[in-house]
């Protein structure tokens, strides 16, 4: 006998042996729960036995086909109410065994969620690996010939920790909190490189520029367009997919059967799932996009097994205890800085670090079970923690390790698969931690502009109440002019234009805040700035939360102002001390570029950033926060096979892109064709 022969006959042992273990704990449940629920009986010793074999075969075989049509359902409640229509077929099943008792629907749910629980109990005691054993199985389903994809070139599996910067990586890989990049590093099979966010160091500019090869014209998460007097918001369906239009050629990373799954945009693959640009239950004909897959798709394999939808439920349950316990902790030590973490959230969280990635993992197994070329998958959690934890506290870490687990056993799945795989790990941005703006000084930056451009003053804003004293601040301010305007917030579609002052807009992006001046067409220049607002410009170069500040000269072009000098972009003249000086070798260029931006704000403000405490405060209530320039938030990473080309010098994720393309055209991977009918010309001339 062979060593491939023992192997196979070791395999199918362990297979049965697995699944005699699994009718006997089902049998066994059974038997429980006859003792523990009152509207469920078995007497006779064998129905146990054979009510386990029925739904088993169920489970097995008769639920996946029923999900392929009741798919939706699963999908719009995470699996949960995917529980009543097996919880009826158990109902039928069980009442079909003579002798057993079933007095509803609601006891058959509770036997399928009891039988659920003690199979993912029974899996983990013995450390059952699912991802692997699904994976033999569907390789063996699976319609393509391995023999045919052995032929292909390797594909691709980029796999991004959202948030997580260089700086970070560095110290969890080195103190034992991501062990899977650390036996890469240390085995040598991977590189770690850094790269330099555009100024913009948020998502949707880097994903966009990553999966689009261009993220022109894209501000920051959020940002005022005055020509449409609406404020794009990169995290809205609607908005995402004019982005992705704006920016699409029809020739995108993934163009080439390839997958996006929990990313903003699809880099024109014809696969996605959680991808917010192709929720198409959202948006309007014209914005949609063709699926070659069954809407939900990518979730099929997750939601089929029963289990899954019970582990995943446990692990957000538990995620929500450790939420409350860390922030419990924060506020007993008297952490700081920190943010208010009650409310909602904590039942919001797990969506992120557990539901998300738990479905996403799935359709990357999907997707390597089919062979498909390149996938691109944003694991969302870490930087969810940290803007409300901080980047490096022991809850985010905790969170890094569940992903940096995830990532590791889709490296033991790529093995199975029918193709080769490289795996690359990188991040989209980093984070800087620090006190938010408004906590730090009183008043948010939108207040600040707006009191300073003749907006309502907080003595106006306490006098909005009645009685004497109220009556008397509104008075006092009404007498000094600050009270003719109250701030607005004109809801125009999902974005909110929020309206500080008469004429004045500011919308706030992490560290990025943009001041419009809405009763003028066009860029505002600095000298109509001066001449219709003197005090604002010199009073927030002269603010400590605000490092710089970008406006457009008609005599001078882009400048660059800062609390002791300024920077003609232009000619390079600097006037005083330069407030650049601190912000690395490539700022002049990335901020000049966002200058030519069509969109561009008549005030672009960047927070300042304290090499001594590696701190900035963001414009936003988050701990740590990314979207400018200034400390780690602006170090992206890249982890990388050690025989791909050498990433060489990064600036801005456009140049990730071109990486990315080099490395598919040099596994053999063809270049994608521009879909003539569908192909949206680039926004940028």
């Amino acid at each position: 006998m062979t060593e491939a022969e023992r192997g196979r006959l070791l395999r199918r042992g362990r297979t049965i042996a697995r699944v005699t273990l699994v009718l006997l704990t089902v049998a066994l449940a059974l038997h429980g729960l006859d003792l523990l629920l009152d509207g469920f009986s078995m007497p006779r010793w064998w129905q146990p036995i054979v009510c386990a074999l029925l739904l088993s075969l169920l489970t097995s075989v008769v639920w996946p086909l029923v999900l392929r049509v009741a798919l939706p359902l699963a999908l719009f409640t995470l699996g949960i109410g995917s529980f009543l229509l097996l919880g009826a077929g158990a109902f039928a099943a069980l009442a079909a065994v003579p002798g057993v008792e079933v007095d509803g629907l609601r006891t058959a749910v509770l036997v399928v969620l009891g039988i659920s629980v003690v199979n993912a109990l029974v899996s983990s005691l013995l450390a059952i690996d699912e991802d692997e054993i699904f994976f033999r199985r569907a390789v063996r389903r699976s319609r393509r010939s391995p023999e045919h994809l052995a032929d292909q070139p390797p594909g691709v599996i980029f796999l991004q920790v959202d948030g997580l910067g260089y700086d970070v990586v560095r110290r969890a890989v080195r103190d034992g909190d991501m062990p899977t990049l650390a036996r890469w590093l240390a085995a040598d099979s991977h590189k770690l490189a850094k790269w330099q966010t555009d100024w913009s160091s948020q998502t949707g500019a880097s994903v966009s520029g990553i999966l689009h090869g261009s993220n022109y014209d894209i501000l920051g998460f959020r940002w005022y367009e005055k020509d449409r007097d609406h404020v794009m918001a990169c995290a809205h369906p609607r908005d995402a997919a004019e982005i992705e239009r704006r920016h699409s050629d029809g020739r995108g990373l993934l163009a080439v059967d390839g997958a996006s799954h929990g990313n903003l945009f699809t880099g024109d693959a014809p696969h996605y799932s959680l991808t917010m640009s192709a929720v198409s239950v959202l948006l309007p004909k014209g914005l949609r996009r063709r699926h070659k897959d069954r809407v939900g798709a990518g979730y099929y394999a997750y939601f089929a097994n029963p289990v899954n939808a019970v582990h995943t439920l446990g692990s957000a349950l538990m995620d929500v205890a450790r939420e409350l316990s860390a922030a419990a902790k924060q506020r007993r030590a008297g952490v700081r800085p920190r943010v208010k973490r009650g409310g909602l959230y904590p039942i919001a969280r797990p969506g992120t670090t557990v539901i998300a990635r738990d479905v996403v993992v799935s359709a990357v197994l999907e997707d390597m079970l089919a062979g498909r070329s390149v996938v691109y998958a944003d694991f969302l959690g870490y930087d969810e923690v940290a803007h409300h934890s901080g980047i490096e506290r022991f809850d985010s870490l905790a969170v890094l390790r569940a992903i940096d687990q995830q990532i590791g056993r889709l490296h033991r799945a790529a093995k199975l698969a029918p193709r080769r795989y490289h795996l690359v790990v990188l991040s989209d941005h980093g984070q800087t931690q620090g006190w938010a703006f408004a906590d730090r000084f009183g008043e948010s930056v939108e207040e600040l502009v707006g009191r300073l451009c003749g907006g309502p003053t907080p003595e106006a804003e306490v006098a909005s109440g009645g009685g004497p004293i109220a009556q008397r601040l509104r008075a006092r301010a009404r007498k000094a002019g600050r009270i003719e305007h109250r701030p607005t917030t004109d809801r125009t579609g999902p974005g909110e234009v929020t309206r500080v002052a008469p004429g004045v807009v500011v919308t706030v992006s992490g560290h990025i805040a943009m001041v419009s001046f809405t009763d003028h067409e066009g860029r505002v220049e600095l000298e109509t700035i001066e001449r219709e607002y003197p005090e604002l410009l010199p009073a927030l170069v002269d603010h400590a939360g605000v490092g710089f500040m970008l406006v457009r000269s008609k005599e001078f072009g882009p400048v660059v102002l800062g609390r002791d000098g300024l920077h003609r972009l232009e000619s390079g003249f600097v006037v005083g001390e330069d407030p650049m000086l601190r912000l690395g070798p490539h700022a002049a260029e990335l901020i000049k570029r966002v200058d030519s931006f069509p969109h561009c704000a008549d005030i672009m403000i960047n927070s300042n950033y304290d090499p001594e405490t590696d701190e900035a405060s963001p414009f936003e209530p988050h701990v740590g926060s990314h979207g400018g320039f200034g400390g780690p938030q602006e170090r992206g990473f890249l982890i990388h096979p050690r025989e791909f080309e050498p990433p060489g010098d990064l600036v801005g994720a456009e140049a990730l892109h071109k990486l990315f393309r080099l490395w598919l055209t040099k596994l053999g991977h063809p270049e994608p064709a521009a879909q003539a009918e569908e192909a949206i010309p680039q926004t940028q001339p």
